[in-house]
C-alpha cells in the first residue's frame, strides 16, 4: 500500500488523489493539496520506490497504475486524479485500466509518449554524494550543485534525503534499472471517454500540438490548457495559477 498524506474531510466532491513525479513525494505538494482541502478531501500518495512507499524491482506504468488503484479502492470510492509528469503518466494508466475509479482527470504537463531525454544524470548525481559527510540538508544541496544541478532542483531533490539515516529516500537503483520504462509509455489499446484536462507549462515542450492527436485518441474528451510562465514544474512555478486551473476544471 502506498503511503498517503490526507487533508480535509468528506464533502460532496469526490475526494482528490495527486500523484507525484520522478523523484519527488507527496511532501511535494503539501501547500497545494492543503489549500485544495478547502472543500474536498485531498489524498497525496508517494509512489512505489519514492518517500515512505514499499522498494520494489520493477516501476512499469501498469505497476503505478494498480498502487493507484489500490490506494482508491482501500478508500472506497471514485477520486478526482491529478498526476505530475511520472505521476501523471501513472495517472493515465490508471484511467485506462481502472476507468471506473477516477471520476475527472487532470494530466500535468506530460504526453503518453516516450521520450528521448533521461533523467539518469539525476541519478547519477545523487549517488556522487557522500552521504557520510553530510550533517545536514545544505551539506548535500552543496554537493549536488558541485555536479551542476541548478539550486532549485537541489532544494528538491534534498527533501527525499533522510539526513539522520544517511540514506536517499528513493530507490536509485530501481530507477536507474528502469529509466526506459519510466521515460516511455505503454502501447494500449484502450480509451478513457471520462473528463480529462491536459494542463502544461507555456515555458515547457513536454506537451507539443504534435501529441494531441496521439492524446485524443486515447482521452476522447481531453481538453487544453496553458499556464504563461510556467514550465514543466509548474505547480512550483505558478502555484496560485496551477490551483487556480484545477478549481476551475473539477469543482
Amino acid at each position: 500500500m502506498l503511503t498517503q498524506i490526507s487533508h480535509g474531510t468528506d464533502t460532496d466532491l469526490p475526494p482528490l488523489l495527486i500523484a507525484h513525479g520522478l523523484y519527488g513525494s507527496a511532501r511535494n505538494w503539501g501547500v497545494i493539496a492543503k489549500r485544495l482541502s478547502d472543500s474536498r478531501r485531498v489524498v497525496a500518495v508517494d509512489m512505489r520506490n519514492h518517500g515512505a512507499s514499499p522498494w520494489r524491482d520493477t516501476h512499469s506504468y501498469e505497476d503505478l497504475a494498480s498502487d493507484l488503484a489500490e490506494t482508491i479502492c482501500a478508500e472506497g470510492g471514485r477520486f478526482d486524479v491529478v498526476g505530475h509528469s511520472m505521476g501523471g503518466k501513472a495517472a493515465m494508466m490508471l484511467a485506462l485500466q481502472h476507468g471506473d475509479l477516477v471520476n475527472r482527470l487532470v494530466v500535468a504537463d506530460i504526453a503518453p509518449v516516450t521520450y528521448s531525454h533521461s533523467q539518469m544524470p539525476m541519478i547519477d548525481a545523487m549517488r556522487a554524494v557522500d552521504l557520510s559527510r553530510v550533517t545536514r540538508r545544505s551539506d548535500a544541496a552543496e554537493a549536488l550543485g558541485a555536479q551542476g544541478i541548478e539550486k532549485p532542483l537541489q532544494s528538491f531533490f534534498t527533501q527525499s534525503l533522510d539526513v539522520v539515516g544517511q540514506k536517499w529516500l528513493l530507490n536509485l537503483d530501481t530507477l536507474a534499472s528502469e529509466m526506459p520504462n519510466i521515460m516511455s509509455f505503454p502501447q494500449v489499446s484502450t480509451t478513457w471517454d471520462g473528463p480529462t484536462l491536459f494542463l502544461t507549462g507555456g515555458e515547457s515542450d513536454y506537451v507539443s500540438r504534435a501529441h494531441r492527436d496521439g492524446i485524443k485518441s486515447l482521452f476522447p474528451k481531453a481538453r487544453f490548457a496553458s499556464i504563461p510562465g510556467a514550465g514543466h514544474w509548474l505547480h512550483a512555478d505558478k502555484p496560485r495559477e496551477f490551483e487556480a486551473a484545477l478549481r476551475v476544471f473539477l469543482d
